[in-house]
């Protein structure tokens, strides 16, 4: 017959799956969630993820998303890095990858082991339980931060004492009645690294974040021509961007991920810019079969790497960039013709806006050749 579980019978079984890091928590506990979403939402932070309006009243306050919840699991598991994500970007021929993006899905792996629990409570306890992995109305920060796995740093990113910035978080949402862990106590003191070394500068405010300016948001979510006036500063980064976790000193506690799964891809780990750009829509989803990457597309990513290409410097990436003027997507064509405008002389850029600058187009690519 079905028993009451305790805290630590969780935490062990936590711990027997491989999490590093788990705690408790009230449904009650987000106060002033809904305030800060809607003035996030109200002054359009979100840029265009519109998905999280519909959803507000869900996302910040768990009875609205399941009334009879009575306490919230959550869980993290550590993703770290080999490697200082930050030494990549001086090698401007490589892309750069966030370090989450490298390895396997991490929805897959962590929704998994997830569910492994949530079957243990339901046959141990008897409660009811549901289990989310980032793609439902939750905020797994604030929960985390309220179950006590760390804070929310400047950057608005968990941080843990113990683990450093590189944790991946799940959470159950169960009837089992449970006492609540402590929150744990911010320990950012005067600290702003993670503000002074954004790109972008996306933290309009310590603990705010714009994501129109954020890179992570224009290489992945965002699907029009990325505005001109953050291309420059964006680098060699091609998908995502670790430099406001990377920057934290918690790190030195930081140690790699020992999930397999989450060590990054020999492909995914510092690839060519030369290797990548060539990807027609079969090859990207050959290559990146598996990894979150996929989901943003061919299109988005190529018009990334073309940007990076921009930025790199050389000049020899012009055949390659000359090969993209006349692709099929009007992301890409724009972006070629920026690249080329970075890299090559008056009379080159001149040459091949008389070859490619004809007929109907998109508007952005127009505007590109000026």
């Amino acid at each position: 017959m079905p028993t009451l579980i305790s805290k630590p019978d969780i935490a062990a079984k936590a711990r027997e799956l491989g999490f590093e890091a788990s705690g408790i928590t009230s449904p009650e506990v987000l106060t002033h969630a809904p305030e800060r979403l809607e003035q996030f939402l109200n002054e359009g932070r979100h840029g265009s993820m519109e998905w999280m309006k519909p959803r507000a009243a869900q996302r910040s306050d768990p009875k609205t998303l399941w009334p009879e919840v009575k306490s919230v699991i959550v869980v993290g598991h550590n993703y770290g890095p080999a490697t200082d994500p930050l030494e990549a970007l001086a090698r401007k021929e490589r892309g750069v990858i966030a370090a989450y993006a490298r390895g396997k899905d991490y929805h897959d792996v962590l929704k998994k082991r997830l569910k492994q629990m949530a079957r243990w409570i339901v046959e141990s306890s008897g409660a009811e339980v549901k289990v989310f992995v980032d793609t439902a109305p939750v905020m797994e920060k604030p929960l985390a931060a309220a179950a006590g796995l760390g804070w929310q740093g400047k950057h608005t990113n968990l941080v843990s004492s113990e683990l450093g910035a590189w944790l991946f978080l799940g959470a159950i949402y169960t009837t089992l009645p449970l006492e609540p862990d402590a929150p744990h106590e911010n320990r950012c003191g005067s600290c702003q690294a993670c503000l002074d070394i954004c790109p972008t500068n996306a933290f309009p405010a310590p603990y705010q974040l714009d994501a129109r300016r954020c890179i992570s948001y224009l290489t992945i979510e965002y699907k029009g021509h990325i505005p001109a006036e953050f291309r420059g500063v964006m680098g060699n980064h091609i998908y995502g961007c670790d430099d406001c976790l990377a920057a934290c000193p918690w790190n030195k506690f930081a140690t790699r991920a020992s999930e397999a799964a989450y060590h990054a891809r020999i492909e995914l780990r510092e690839p060519l810019l030369a290797d990548l750009v060539t990807l027609d829509d079969a090859a990207f989803r050959e290559v990146f079969a598996g990894s979150p990457i996929k989901r943003t597309g061919r299109d988005r990513f190529v018009r990334n790497v073309l940007i990076a290409m921009g930025n790199s410097g050389d000049a020899g990436y012009l055949p390659l960039i000359r090969d993209r003027l006349s692709d099929a997507s009007p992301l890409v064509r724009a972006m070629a013709v920026w690249a080329l405008g970075q890299l090559g002389s008056v009379e080159i850029f001149a040459q091949y806006r008389d070859e490619f600058a004809t007929g109907e187009m998109d508007e952005d690519v127009r505007g590109e050749w000026g």
